[in-house]
């Protein structure tokens, strides 16, 4: 989990650069791609520590999503605050802290 970590807090708050069209970018797909990672952190999260409350699995995971979009602002580096952004990882943090929960109750 702390590499896939790193390379999350790596990723959000690279330099931005210029939007190319590839046959694959539609509208919105920058949240979707915002959903998709902060559902792994959350799996890995409850994976890592199961025992955990829920109110301070998401106190942790909403301020580390707020934290990355704050600095996206202020760094300066072309990428900026999105609230829309922040809507989308915490849906991904409670997508995958409830697939987590759903997968923990599978009988294996």
């Amino acid at each position: 989990m702390p590499i896939y970590w790193a390379f999350l807090s790596f990723m959000l708050l690279k330099p931005g650069t210029e939007n190319v069209d590839y046959w694959f970018i539609f509208d919105g797909i920058d949240k979707m791609i915002h959903v998709s990672t902060f559902i792994l952190l959350g799996f890995c999260f409850m994976a890592a520590f199961p025992k955990i409350r829920f109110s301070y699995f998401i106190q942790v995971m909403l301020i580390y999503a707020l934290l990355t979009e704050i600095l996206q602002e202020e760094m300066q580096l072309g990428r900026s605050l999105d609230v829309f952004d922040l809507f989308a990882d915490t849906a991904g943090i409670l997508i995958g802290y409830f697939l987590f929960q759903k997968t923990k109750s599978l009988p294996f």
